[in-house]
């Protein structure tokens, strides 16, 4: 492509000479002006395909520069949910050392809305400099809009934790599964938004054991877990890191993991499939992200500093303690990856079942 735009070159040449030209009459100069716009368009066409296809790698030692000296000025984090969920939560726990690393603030804003799309679509439109990310997770992903965004690193890919409040008399998933069946229609659970891995967690629990559960979407998991706590809902599946306290301290009762293994977090707790519901997965993933076509050698950069932070001890200690697994340090390439298969997954039962993820 670059080569393609590099050819035009002689044309720019021969144009700027020839506008030197006067024309002899109207037409001719109405025809000169048509000219200039025909090449100026197959010119700025073909510059723009060249570019389109990853940013600034046009411009190697640009793109490599940039990864080098970055970052020169603090960096931005959105976080497309309210305070007090899992994205904030990590986010959170990740930025000293990460401020450490860069020696500049890592700047923290929730842009909370439409199940994470509002925070999502700022994120997509922002320069590819490397200066706006995202925490993302689940919501703010699908098939339609991948695209729009570089996965730079998965921070963490941690079972869900099927969580109910004390209300409600059952300790295991047999016992869930058996109350459930007996009062149809009754149960409330409780998830971030439509389309979250929250609500997709229930409702792949919903398909499998046949339940009449009531969704009930909020604005962020901080929001759901509010309402659990009061008994306005009756279960959530959700992050370890925003309930595992609430367990710990007597205010809800955890039933069991949705990873297919026992969580290294929270060993004691055993798996939805283990406990009577056979066949039952459900990964919750939280990663970064930044807008397309962000140059590679930048995205390599920001993958090592958040990879470095994941491995340090305190940021370990701090997530396992509330529950949550840290991912291990993989490259861009792997996230995009692991983001390609779970969006397949949850794709599939979305349109299998006609689930409503717009809220």
């Amino acid at each position: 492509m670059i080569q393609s735009a590099l050819v035009q070159w002689p044309l720019i040449q021969a144009f700027q000479r020839g506008v030197k030209v006067q024309p002899k009459s109207t037409h001719q100069l109405e025809s000169n002006r048509t000219d200039r716009r025909r090449a100026l368009s197959t010119i700025g066409l073909t510059a723009l395909s060249a570019l389109a296809g990853f940013g600034v790698q046009s411009d190697p030692a640009w793109a490599q520069d940039a990864a080098r000296n970055f970052p020169v000025k603090p960096v931005r984090v959105i976080v497309p949910f309210p305070p007090g969920g899992g994205a904030d939560t990590l986010i959170r726990q990740l930025a000293p050392i990460l401020t450490e690393i860069w020696a500049q603030p890592l700047i923290i804003e929730n842009k909370p809305g439409a199940a994470g799309q509002i925070g999502g679509d700022l994120v997509s439109k922002s320069p590819p400099d490397g200066y706006t990310l995202m925490m993302g997770s689940t919501a703010v992903l699908n098939e339609r809009n991948l695209a729009q965004f570089t996965p730079i690193a998965l921070v963490s890919a941690s079972p869900y934790v099927v969580t109910v409040h004390p209300s409600i008399p059952v300790r295991t998933i047999a016992e869930l599964l058996t109350y459930a069946r007996s009062h149809p229609g009754d149960l409330r659970f409780g998830s971030s938004g439509a389309g979250s891995a929250s609500h997709l967690s229930g409702e792949l629990f919903k398909a499998l054991s046949h339940l009449d559960l009531q969704h009930i979407p909020y604005k962020g998991t901080g929001q759901a877990l509010t309402d659990l706590l009061a008994g306005h809902i009756n279960l959530m599946f959700a992050p370890a890191q925003t309930v595992m306290p609430n367990v710990q301290g007597s205010k809800l009762r955890a039933l069991a993991v949705t990873s297919a293994r026992r969580s290294v977090a929270l060993p004691e707790l055993p798996t939805v499939a283990e406990s009577g519901l056979a066949g039952y997965e459900s990964i919750g993933w939280f990663g970064v992200l930044g807008p397309a076509r962000m140059p590679p050698a930048l995205a390599q950069q920001i993958n090592a500093a958040f990879n470095k932070a994941l491995q340090h001890p305190k940021v370990r200690k701090d997530m396992l303690d509330r529950g949550s697994d840290p991912a291990p340090a993989g490259s861009e390439e792997d996230f995009a990856r692991f983001l390609q298969s779970d969006l397949a997954k949850w794709e599939k039962l979305i349109r299998e079942k006609g689930i409503n993820v717009s809220g």
